[in-house]
C-alpha cells in the first residue's frame, strides 16, 4: 500500500475527499475506510506530517491524516501545518473534523467531556498563513471555527448522550511544556475555556484555505491550576484519552454519515473567505507565488 510522494503538478489528479479527518494524540487511524488507499503528497510548503489515508466512510470519500505523525513524532510546534491544510485541499477537502486533546480551565468542564470551541486566543509563534511571498490577504476571523459544521457536530454529540458543551474559547500555547500554575490562573482569568497547542493554527489555515473547519476538542486534564485535581501529566492525559478514544472514532463515523454533502448556502462563510481579501495587484503578484497558491486564488485571478 502506499504511492510515490505527489508534487504540486495542476495536471495531476489525486483523488477527491469530500472530509478531511486529523488525528491528534492517540488517534492514528481510523477504523472502517474501506477502498482504503495511501496518498503521499508534496506542497509549496513541504512535506505533510503522514501520508493521508483515503478511503469510504458512511458513504462519503474520506481523507485521515496523523497530526503528528503514526508514531507521534512530531512535536506541536515542528508540525507543518501549512503543507497538512494544503493537502487536504489538494485533495478536494470541503470540511476538516480535527480531533484535539486538550486541558480545561473551567470547573464545570470536566476531563472526558467534549467541547466544540468557536472562539480561539492564540499564544503560538509558528507559521499560520500561506501569504507572504509578493501577495498578501487579510481574511476575516471573527468567527474562527464553521458554525454550520460546529452545529452538525453538536447534534451528532448531543444525540449520542455524550457530555458535550457547544461553543468556548481554545487557548493555544506553543507548547510542547504545559502551563505553569500562573500562567493557568492568567488563563482562566481572562476568559478561556480550554486549552491545547494545535487547533488555532490549523484553523487559521483552513479558513485561507476555504474548507469548514471544526474541532472536536477531548478534555483529557484541569491543566495546573485545579488544587484538588491531579496536575497534568502524559500518563494523566493518555489514560482519559484511551477511554475516549473508542467514542470519538464512533462519533466520527456517525457524523461523516449524517454529514450534509455541501455547507449551507448562506450559514457557512468557509467557501468563499477569500473573496475580496487579497489586495495585491494581480499583475504584480510573482509567477512563482501565483503558481504555488493557485488551488487557493486562482478562482479569484483567473
Amino acid at each position: 500500500m502506499g504511492e510515490k510522494p505527489r508534487t504540486l503538478d495542476q495536471s495531476s489528479n489525486p483523488p477527491q475527499a469530500e472530509v478531511g479527518i486529523i488525528g491528534g494524540t492517540g488517534l492514528y487511524n481510523i477504523e472502517g475506510l474501506s477502498e482504503l488507499k495511501e496518498v503521499s503528497l508534496e506542497t509549496p510548503f513541504g512535506s505533510p506530517s503522514d501520508a493521508y489515508l483515503l478511503g469510504e466512510l458512511g458513504g462519503k470519500r474520506v481523507a485521515f491524516l496523523s497530526r503528528h505523525g503514526r508514531g507521534h513524532f512530531f512535536l506541536p510546534s515542528e508540525v507543518n501545518y501549512r503543507a497538512n491544510i494544503f493537502g487536504f485541499k489538494l485533495l478536494g477537502v470541503k470540511r476538516i473534523i480535527s480531533v484535539n486533546s486538550v486541558g480545561s480551565l473551567q470547573e464545570n468542564i470536566h476531563p472526558r467531556h467534549i467541547v466544540l470551541p468557536d472562539q480561539f486566543f492564540d499564544r503560538s509563534r509558528r507559521p499560520n498563513t500561506f501569504f507572504g511571498q509578493g501577495i498578501v490577504a487579510h481574511i476575516s476571523f471573527a468567527q474562527p471555527t464553521c458554525p454550520d459544521l460546529n452545529n452538525h457536530l453538536y447534534t451528532i454529540t448531543h444525540s449520542m448522550g455524550l457530555p458535550v458543551h457547544r461553543g468556548g474559547t481554545y487557548l493555544c500555547i506553543e507548547g510542547p511544556a504545559f502551563s505553569t500554575k500562573a500562567e493557568s490562573h492568567v488563563y482562566r482569568q481572562w476568559g478561556c475555556h480550554i486549552i491545547g497547542m494545535t487547533s488555532a493554527t490549523e484553523a487559521r489555515l483552513a479558513r485561507e484555505a476555504e474548507i469548514c473547519y471544526a474541532s472536536l476538542s477531548f478534555v483529557t486534564d484541569y491543566d495546573v491550576w485545579h488544587e484538588e485535581e491531579e496536575a497534568v501529566s502524559v500518563e494523566l492525559i493518555l489514560d482519559n484519552l484511551h477511554h475516549n478514544i473508542s467514542q470519538a472514532k464512533y462519533l466520527i463515523k456517525k457524523a461523516i454519515k449524517n454529514i450534509p454533502s455541501q455547507p449551507e448556502r448562506g450559514k457557512c462563510p468557509c467557501p468563499r473567505a477569500l473573496e475580496n481579501t487579497i489586495v495585491t495587484q494581480p499583475s504584480l503578484i510573482p509567477e512563482e507565488t501565483k503558481n504555488n497558491l493557485w488551488p487557493l486564488i486562482g478562482k479569484y485571478l483567473g
